[in-house]
């Protein structure tokens, strides 16, 4: 059945917006974007959200581990909420959590996990890619050896750089889309540049035995290991310096900014401006419930708005949507082209015509919203 649905304004979800524009589907397949025709609906329509970056096992962990005291007091608070968690309470959680992003109209995940408690029912309901995390200081770390029952890619992918071994890394490389937590938090940069700072004294609190530090920034070290790659969605950067960031650009990678969790653990923000003057790809991810408020991609997308007033909205806006498509690795999704199948959102309210749709958008975040059409199409 071919249905156009025509709206004050189209967010294609690469930056471009059409005025009164409309969108021609038959069945679940984007087939034109037009103007002026069609079923009129006030608001804007949009592709599907991505959001990027989840760790969906977290979603019971809300309020458990104190905000702005560093990334190893969160952990270490996180890990003995963890352990109190019943697994009831945690599929609960994980329901709930489904639901708040089905109804934000987020269609795909990068979910990360180390447990895979998660993904069965996060693939009944959501497209996207399971990164199963490696742990493990040892070189002997054993990676997953059997693939979760799931409709979704998985892979497995180094957690960071601190916490798995260089030559488990090299072992993970490969020719799927893979994540890593990266430049995450200054604890990160310590150990890696001599051994030494929170994280080592983390690491003797439980014997664990660390391995000789690169003796690099986070950035050097990851270039040099071969992970700086154009599969590879490198996860936060909050702690990277400008001048780290020359030359990203042209290895590919795309960063996954997740500003809310990293306010809420280490009061401070991704170099957004300095990735993007740089031409760094940007997609948009949450973390989980345990460092933020929500798993809506559009209210990371406010948060940088918020406080980097200069972006222009329609960047954030491709940044939660195609952005994140080129992270997981589904470049059918997050774009309303002819041929593509990302879903179809609808976020209802009279657009101003003095107004850029985009920032209507970003500052409406609690205007209805509804998926029109389902995601779907080949990844």
């Amino acid at each position: 059945m071919i249905r156009t649905f025509h709206a004050d304004a189209v967010l294609l979800g690469d930056g471009t917006t059409v005025r009164d524009g409309a969108v021609v589907v038959e069945d679940g397949v984007i087939r034109e974007i037009t103007r002026g025709v069609g079923e009129r609906i006030s608001g804007v329509l949009m592709p599907g959200l991505i959001n990027a970056h989840t760790h969906l096992e977290l979603s019971g962990m809300r309020g458990r581990a104190p905000p702005g005291s560093g990334f190893v007091p969160w952990l270490e608070a996180l890990q003995r909420a963890r352990a109190e968690e019943l697994e009831e309470e945690r599929d609960a959680a994980v329901d709930v959590a489904l639901d708040a992003m089905a109804a934000a109209g987020v269609v795909a995940v990068g979910e990360v996990t180390n447990t895979l408690a998660a993904v069965a029912r996060l693939s009944r309901r959501f497209l996207g890619t399971i990164w199963h995390e490696v742990f493990g200081l040892s070189p002997t770390t054993a990676l997953p050896s059997t693939r979760p029952a799931t409709t979704l890619r998985y892979v497995p992918t180094p957690h960071a750089l601190y916490s798995t071994h260089p030559d488990v890394v090299r072992a993970l490389l490969g020719d799927e889309p893979m994540t890593i937590h990266l430049a995450e938090h200054a604890a990160e940069r310590a150990f890696l540049r001599d051994g030494g700072g929170p994280l080592a004294a983390f690491f003797r609190a439980r014997n664990l035995t660390a391995f000789e530090p690169p003796r690099l920034d986070p950035i050097g070290a990851a270039r040099a290991l071969g992970l700086l790659r154009p599969n590879m969605a490198v996860v936060h950067l909050a702690d990277a310096r400008p001048e780290e960031l020359d030359g990203l650009a042209e290895t590919g990678v795309t960063a996954v900014l997740c500003p809310r969790s990293n306010l809420m653990i280490e009061t401070r923000l991704p170099p957004l401006l300095a990735l993007r003057a740089r031409g760094v790809p940007i997609a948009l991810g949450t973390d989980s419930l345990a460092s933020s408020p929500s798993l809506d991609p559009l209210a990371e997308a406010r948060a940088l708005l918020d406080r980097t007033p200069e972006v222009p909205a329609s960047f954030l806006i491709a940044a939660a949507t195609s952005g994140g498509a080129r992270a997981i690795g589904w470049p059918g999704l997050g774009r309303l082209v002819a041929g593509s199948s990302p879903g179809l959102l609808h976020i209802a309210g009279s657009v101003p015509t003095e107004l850029d749709p985009s920032l209507w958008v970003l500052r409406n975040l609690s205007a209805p919203r509804r998926l029109l059409v389902p995601a779907g199409g080949p990844s």
